[in-house]
């Protein structure tokens, strides 16, 4: 038994190491303290998949994989195709969205299973009969189905109750799978509207779980064609269950103008009442998917030499009429955030402030985005050694002008629905085509330039000023904005040609104009001051055995950059672009695996690349 001399000694002793351990801890950290609230960390995802439950899916192959597969699939399980071969991302995704057509979601699988729930509707009983009598021809219920997409005045033939039991069952398959942390399935569709032909699909992301998200049926176009409509859908499911949802458009390459018009679909001129709305419901576009590139177009940006990017500019998404130029400022991101300014300045709200994001828009379960891994859109463009000359189903585009595209960046604290929602809410996301391409950008009037070398970049970015997706206001006197801009080659891919800052604005007229600043070229380049571009990078790529070499590039930028022309009265908004090395598009690793000799106008060589959400500046505003 120790005596009581003893006792006071190891007690004063301890009194003292507690007392001197802390005073030390407080005097001197041996590693910096993260700020917890400012850590982000950046995961990728596909928000717009589609598997058998989409009855364009089913009807085009793919018969087989249905949403579980696609969320097990982008967790990185190995799947069979419906061609047979076998497949597997090579680096797991960390979130996915299936969205399957909310028209007759999850019916083809039933009708020809001859699910009972589907045979005892009068539409499940007239398609059955229609397949008996064409001999199993599953191309006679695919007219109907697009039949029904484009008639405005067409009266929803299935019950509510059954619409709801499929529902269900569809968001299930992600709440089974969805696991907080480590892999997030998010419950959704896609509202498929074709207006006269012309593309105003919309993706619907919930931000809750399939139990509220399935309160209400699936809003679809046989609803409504009008997005209006669409939105006082979402506000009621809101009001009814306390939960979030947002909409997110696509395409616009193939909605012959309609995409990003100045006048609603009853002809009337954008309101402020209207922009607010589309504003508060629309926060993000996917600008790069498998049908095409929409971030610019050479025909609106001719002096941007990397505009010209996998585009799609010959009609609209039925084929049914061409495309003229005067479409296209409606229909292409960087245009629509031009024209965004002018509304602003216009009716001070902006309805085209949006962020970006890829996503791949995939008809075949499997959510696949780079080159050398690249599955298609529907059963005949899967890897084949005819996918270089066929069509499309058989009817719509050849399927080499597919993209091999895209997937979303979103930076947020955890890997759950709500952290990945928000994220997305508030802009802080940005497109890739495909390469997983690490990229932070912040905007602000504080920064200096040693602030780019800091270890403690995200929370200098997040304390002085704002992220992508984020506003600037109240312009010091004297004084511009500047960025920290910094990016990362994907760690499995190609290094870094270059990072460009595009800026657009408002002129003293109120027109909109745009120009790109190169702020990080590698390899020792420099940008001519006649011609205002930089020498090319020099191609290491060899077509014939679809390789190239990491010799040329860096492997990362950092970049501190101002504005040197900026106008405290102008509305502006700032985005940063960043862009590899030229590396094999996926076709000339199609021409090699299956030896082919393909046709001279199929391109064989890309140039990859990232978009960040903008940064807006508002004469007027306040700031995030």
């Amino acid at each position: 038994m120790l005596s009581v001399s003893t006792l006071r000694k190891i007690t004063s002793f301890t009194v003292f190491f507690f007392v001197f351990s802390a005073s030390f801890t407080q005097a001197q950290e041996y590693s910096t303290p993260i700020n917890e609230v400012n850590k982000t960390d950046v995961y990728w995802g596909d928000l717009h998949v589609h598997s058998n439950y989409s009855p364009d899916s089913f009807a085009f192959g793919n018969t087989r994989l249905n949403p579980e597969n696609a969320i097990k699939f982008a967790r990185g399980e190995l799947v069979t195709a419906n061609n047979g071969m076998s497949v597997q991302l090579r680096r797991p995704l960390d979130f996915i969205l299936v969205a399957d057509h909310a028209e007759f979601i999850g019916v083809l699988p039933m009708l020809i299973n001859r699910d009972p729930v589907v045979l005892e509707t009068e539409l499940g009983q007239q398609w059955s009969d229609l397949l008996e009598k064409s001999g199993g021809d599953i191309g006679v219920i695919i007219n109907q189905w697009l039949a029904r997409l484009s008639n405005p005045d067409y009266e929803q033939e299935l019950s509510e109750e059954f619409r709801t039991t499929i529902w269900k069952k569809a968001a299930g398959f992600a709440e089974s799978q969805n696991d907080p942390g480590v892999f997030t399935a998010f419950v959704g569709y896609e509202w498929t509207s074709m207006v006269q032909g012309n593309n105003l699909h919309r993706v619907v992301l919930f931000r809750d779980d399939a139990e509220t998200a399935t309160q209400l049926p699936p809003y679809s176009s046989l609803d409504s064609l009008d997005p209006e409509q669409l939105w006082a859908a979402m506000q009621q499911y809101e009001t009814k269950t306390g939960g979030k949802v947002m909409s997110i458009p696509h395409n616009g390459n193939v909605s012959n103008g309609l995409m990003f018009a100045l006048e609603d679909l009853d002809g009337n001129p954008i309101d402020s009442d209207y922009a607010e709305r589309r504003a508060r419901w629309e926060p993000i576009y996917e600008v790069t998917q498998v049908k095409g590139d929409g971030e610019a177009h050479p025909f609106l940006s001719p002096d941007d030499e990397f505009a010209d990017f996998e585009t799609w500019d010959e009609d609209n998404i039925a084929r049914t009429v061409a495309k003229e130029n005067s479409m296209l400022k409606h229909e292409y991101a960087r245009s629509a955030l031009k024209l965004g300014l002018q509304l602003d300045n216009e009716l001070g709200v902006n309805p085209y402030q949006f962020g970006m994001i890829g996503s791949t828009d995939s008809h075949t379960t499997l959510s696949t985005a780079d080159d050398n891994n690249f599955w298609g859109k529907f059963l005949d463009s899967e890897p084949n050694p005819k996918r270089l000359t066929n069509d499309m189903a058989d009817m719509l585009w050849q399927n080499w002008r597919l993209a091999a595209s895209g997937y979303a960046g979103v930076w947020a604290r955890e890997n759950t629905r709500a952290a990945l929602y928000d994220s997305l809410a508030r802009k802080e996301v940005y497109a890739t085509t495909g390469p997983r391409i690490a990229l932070r950008v912040f905007g602000g009037w504080e920064f200096i330039e040693s602030d780019i070398n800091s270890p403690q970049l995200a929370d200098i970015g997040y304390t002085k000023g704002v992220p992508m997706g984020g506003h600037l206001s109240s312009a010091p006197e004297g004084d511009s904005p500047k960025f920290l801009i910094q990016a990362f080659k994907d760690p499995d891919g190609a290094n870094l040609d270059r990072a460009q800052v595009v800026k657009a604005w408002l002129n003293k007229n109120g027109k909109p104009e745009e120009h790109i600043y190169e702020v990080a070229l590698s390899d020792g380049r420099s940008v001519n001051a006649k011609t205002g571009l930089a020498p090319p990078i020099t191609s290491t790529v060899d077509v014939e055995q679809a390789s190239y070499s990491n010799s040329v590039g860096e492997v990362s930028f950092s970049v501190f950059w101002q504005d040197p022309d900026f106008d405290p009265l102008q509305h502006a908004l700032y985005y940063v672009r960043v862009i590899e090395i030229p590396t094999p598009r996926w076709t000339a690793y199609d021409a090699k695996y299956f030896n082919l000799d393909p046709p001279k106008n199929i391109p064989m060589i890309t140039q990859e690349r990232v978009y960040s959400s903008p940064i807006w500046y508002d004469p007027k505003g306040g700031t995030d």
